[in-house]
């Protein structure tokens, strides 16, 4: 008891922390940025690089300087989205930054009065000073269009210029949007926990300066979001810091090998270790742990957004021809910190099982935890599940024996976590607390055995659906991963595809009708015809030429074999363009870790549009499994249908077509 009251008033006092900068807002219009950057990845590499460098060391400091000094115009100045760029690198090493404008200006070069390139103002007065201070060089500059020419003009020719190796520091810091890019992290209550996150950050690093200890502490990325939304700010950060450990904060970005052992890894163990032994509470979080390498990119040149104005089919219109379920998904994260009150007469080892009492279609197994406490290994279990039911635990002593395999378990009490309380309404996204277990025997007892659980979770978001082709054929209990109702038996021919339920969403069947055109002469006519489950018939795909029209010529299927090392390529062309490339790509990109299985197998959706013009994974058809998975809803349709008109035509080229198997749809969920 003594030991959580010295806890809270740790955790009291690193929220006293003085920061004078609204994090949460600069938080959101620093991940907007890092997104607009993305879009225009000409400003990680090359020659738009360095020409952005020569820009911002030429051009955007001594403007800054000179409006700063002399206020050379009323209102604000409209940073350019290149210059922006490096300067947002340079202020991440805050020491070099603070350094470099001291030598060069006088003083710190702050961001007081500079509007974002991406809030959308009006940039006219801006442009205006900067065509009279440099009337050779543009303010809205094509760096798409850089030659190796056009950026080599030396910053060795320019009076005033950092020394800084910007190009380094642009290479570390072009990863880190990937990091951060998922929605929660844009919530409202995640950032305001980051924050509070970064002060306690922060606070173990003040502790660490008056006890004289040398740790190089490594932050989880919701605090690093924070810590750089702070740097960003200069002025303040510098003062902030200076007020709060006497010296400004280092952000070492240097160091990015997460070898076991090395800096980075021994940093993050050690900082782990003081947060939990200072707070009391999990240092790792759900949402902010590191997401492993970004996927390979398919294209280094981005995508100009088509202008068709076909209608495309919006989820709405979707969900009249076919019905699926709403699915929405939380990440977990889970540790069993400490056991109490346990009998003085107990032998054995101790573990707890935990599973859901509703089962799901992303969890319904059971599983294992030692006991941080006992067995003194920190095991952290990492799942998504559906934001219902309760989690389930069990504490289990189990007693060796001699005999092989002879072992006895016992259930000494079990308890659970309600995710409906936890989640409604959110107030915050963690929870550590000890729980009372309601003991096996049924005999109670004056001191109940305890667990200690911490639970942290993401804010539920929809996510993707997991469909399956199911051929007409007499079914096996190995045939699909869910039993089918009597009602979605066709006639042999038909493809019955089913969700997630267990309910049919529509049979698919390739029709080789003819028409009529004059008295004598009838031409084939190749049709997609559907049924859906409320016994509609519509003919939802018509052969044209090589190509595929789908749903009322919303949208051209065009197969092509094209001479590349990609194999076959597909455009699907509506009011979006969607391009289909053989094998896993992107998001859906195999992991180390995964099983082996070949890549002709499958074909990624990948979208190209303003907002994503390098791409955006929006399904993965497994042509062998019969699995589909959609991640946007208005695709769902449109997938099935291309996935299935795919697999007849592979078919007839010798392709094997799909096998469904229960373990392959098993991976496909938790993929998810």
């Amino acid at each position: 008891m003594e030991m959580e009251k010295q806890h809270e008033l740790e955790w009291r006092e690193a929220q006293k922390i003085e920061i004078s900068v609204e994090l949460v807002a600069a938080a959101k219009q620093q991940l907007q940025f890092l997104a607009a950057v993305d879009r225009n990845r000409w400003l990680y590499q090359g020659p738009a690089l360095q020409k952005a460098i020569y820009r911002y060391n030429a051009c955007w400091l001594p403007l800054l300087a000179k409006y700063s000094e002399s206020q050379i115009s009323e209102g604000f100045l409209v940073v350019p989205l290149d210059c922006e760029w490096v300067w947002h690198c340079h202020r991440l090493n805050p020491l070099q930054y603070k350094s470099d404008c001291e030598e060069l200006y006088g003083r710190i070069l702050d961001n007081s009065n500079v509007v974002s390139s991406v809030k959308g103002t009006c940039a006219r007065q801006t442009e205006e000073i900067w065509n009279k201070l440099y009337p050779e060089e543009p303010y809205n500059f094509d760096l798409t269009k850089v030659s190796s020419e056009d950026s080599s003009a030396e910053l060795s020719e320019l009076e005033k210029y950092t020394k800084y190796d910007l190009v380094s520091a642009v290479r570390r810091q072009s990863p880190f949007f990937y990091q951060v890019s998922r929605n929660h992290m844009n919530n409202e209550i995640f950032l305001e926990e980051a924050v509070s996150r970064y002060k306690g950050f922060l606070h173990l690093i003040k502790r660490n300066r008056e006890r004289s200890m040398r740790r190089f502490c490594v932050p989880t990325y919701d605090i690093d979001l924070i810590w750089h939304t702070h740097q960003l700010h200069p002025v303040s950060y510098c003062k902030n810091m200076s007020d709060l450990l006497g010296k400004v904060l280092e952000h070492d970005d240097v160091d990015q090998d997460r070898t076991e052992g090395k800096k980075l890894d021994t940093g993050f163990s050690g900082t782990t270790k003081q947060w939990e032994e200072t707070f009391g509470s999990r240092y790792w979080k759900a949402g902010a742990m590191y997401r492993g390498a970004a996927p390979s990119p398919l294209t280094t040149i981005p995508f100009s957004s088509i202008t068709d104005t076909k209608d495309v089919l919006s989820s709405t219109e979707c969900q009249k021809l076919i019905h699926l379920p709403e699915l929405k998904v939380l990440e977990v994260l889970l540790e069993i910190v400490a056991v109490k009150n346990l009998p003085d007469c107990h032998k054995g080892s101790l573990f707890v099982l935990f599973s859901k009492s509703q089962p799901d279609v992303f969890f319904n197994a059971k599983r294992k935890l030692t006991i941080l406490s006992k067995s003194g290994v920190k095991q952290v279990s990492s799942f998504q599940c559906e934001p219902t039911g309760e989690l389930f635990f069990e504490l289990v002593s189990y007693s060796p024996s001699k005999l092989p395999m002879k072992g006895a378990s016992k259930t000494m009490g079990t308890t659970s976590l309600s995710l409906q309380n936890l989640l409604v309404p959110i107030s915050k996204l963690a929870e550590e607390k000890w729980f009372d277990l309601v003991p096996s025997s049924g005999k109670a007892s004056s001191k109940p055995i305890s667990i200690r659980i911490a639970v942290s979770f993401t804010v539920p978001t929809s996510t993707s659906h997991v469909l399956q082709m199911v051929p007409s054929r007499p079914l096996s209990k190995s045939a699909c991963f869910w039993p089918l109702p009597a009602k979605t038996q066709h006639v042999k021919g038909w493809t019955r595809i089913v969700d997630e339920t267990c309910s049919e969403v529509i049979s698919l069947q390739m029709s080789d009708s003819k028409k009529t055109e004059t008295r004598d002469k009838c031409t084939p006519r190749k049709q997609v015809i559907g049924v859906t489950e409320t016994g509609d018939t519509h003919p939802y795909a018509e052969m044209v030429g090589t190509g595929w029209s789908l749903l009322d010529s919303r949208w051209l299927l065009q197969l092509k074999k094209k001479s590349s090392k990609e194999g076959h390529h597909f455009d699907l062309i509506g009011n979006k363009m969607i391009k289909i490339f053989p094998g896993r790509k992107l998001d859906y990109e195999p992991k180390i870790c995964e099983k082996r299985r070949t890549e002709e197998d499958f074909m990624t959706a990948v979208e190209f549009s303003a907002e994503d013009p390098y791409g955006k994974a929006i399904a993965l058809l497994d042509l062998k499994s019969g699995v589909i998975m959609v991640k946007e809803e208005w695709f769902v349709l449109p997938g099935i249908l291309s996935a299935f008109i795919f697999s007849d035509t592979l078919k007839k080229e010798g392709y094997e077509g799909f096998t469904v198997n229960e373990e392959n749809m098993k991976e496909k969920i938790k993929e998810r």
